[in-house]
């Protein structure tokens, strides 16, 4: 018996340090090529009298020790499924599968974000999200700058869901690519995507979406859509108004007239 556990570590091992290795470097290359562009157009900042690059050694710390859990999710996801210990199998990978599958993902996953993170908000676990919240000015930096047991609640989806969802390997290692990406620009604290399909009645986000999270902590739980914020009565009053002075921006170098 000990000898199968030692030998199911030793092949989960080298998958999991693949994933961690590959989200550092991804944590690491896209904050800097966003910060590069952002100093580039600091009118675009979101909440222009505050500066979170003030904690970006503190956060890029916590980062590199939480992903270590968020990429362990990932992992544990892709070995289950590879080993064949889930509750169904994979669909077979196809144009149409890898399409539906994904979107199913996707959707499933703003759900769980939704409603874990408003968990992690209750009087019960919010010592655990508070590290997180430290940034009340975001930062790309900040994306991953979680406690280690906020970090599994939020990312186990990618261990659970392979167990319940026919969800082919790649299709999941996309969906947590597309997590990252979005992700890290949405905790930014730069605004270069407002549009009317970012505010009402698109249930598209963008960055000021997570931003206002931050800032005012109440409001605006979710991750890729404003769905369940809106049918909860948790989106932001002012989201759809200052998603709207972003768009009316006029040329480069107006800052916006309300910066929270």
């Amino acid at each position: 018996m000990l000898q199968q556990l030692i030998d199911v570590l030793l092949e989960f091992l080298p998958i999991y340090a693949a994933v961690y290795g590959i989200n550092v470097f991804l944590y690491f290359a896209t904050g800097w090529v966003l910060v590069q562009i952002q100093n580039r157009h600091p009118e675009r900042r979101i909440q222009q009298n505050r500066r979170g690059e003030k904690r970006m050694w503190k956060e890029i710390r916590q980062s590199v020790y939480s992903l270590t859990v968020t990429a362990g999710c990932l992992a544990g996801g892709i070995f289950l499924s590879l080993k064949g210990w889930t509750l169904v199998s994979p669909l077979p990978l196809t144009w149409w599968s890898a399409i539906l599958m994904f979107v199913v993902s996707v959707v499933a996953y703003d759900a769980w974000f939704y409603w874990a993170h408003r968990l992690m908000h209750t009087k019960w676990l919010y010592r655990f999200h508070a590290e997180h919240h430290r940034s009340v000015a975001p930062t790309v930096w900040s994306t991953y700058s979680d406690d280690l047991i906020d970090a599994f609640v939020m990312q186990s989806y990618y261990l659970f869901a392979m167990v319940i969802l026919p969800i082919p390997v790649l299709v999941l290692i996309a969906h947590r690519l597309w997590d990252h990406f979005n992700g890290t620009i949405g905790h930014s604290g730069f605004e270069f995507y407002a549009s009317p399909l970012s505010r009402m009645p698109s249930p598209m986000v963008c960055v000021t979406f997570h931003d206002q999270h931050h800032s005012r902590f109440r409001y605006n739980y979710a991750n890729f859509f404003s769905f369940w914020d809106r049918v909860c009565g948790t989106i932001d009053p002012k989201y759809d108004k200052q998603v709207k002075v972003f768009e009316d921006m006029g040329q480069e170098g107006e800052k916006p007239a309300a910066a929270e």
